[in-house]
């Protein structure tokens, strides 16, 4: 346990943090198993609109610095990719 007062404050601070981010980051995947879910049923257009709606979640995590810049733009074209492959 934390000794300072200072320590204490960082320790709640990071406390509440983590949970933020770990709710983005499920949010995250959510997000990349819709898409991935449509493309298996094969609707292409379905597939589209869903990968439209989770770029604006995966573009916002990466915005908060909770996933790097190229880690989303690396799931968005993959997943663009396979919806192309359709």
């Amino acid at each position: 346990m934390a000794n300072t007062i200072q320590a204490r404050k960082r320790a709640r601070q990071s406390l509440k943090r983590r949970g933020r981010n770990f709710s983005q980051r499920s949010e995250l995947r959510t997000a990349i198993k819709r898409v991935r879910k449509a493309i298996e049923a094969g609707d292409k257009s379905a597939a589209q609109k869903i990968l439209v709606e989770s770029s604006s979640v995966i573009d916002s995590i990466a915005d908060k610095k909770i996933i790097h810049k190229n880690k989303a733009a690396r799931h968005k074209s993959r997943l663009s990719a396979a919806i192309k492959a359709l």
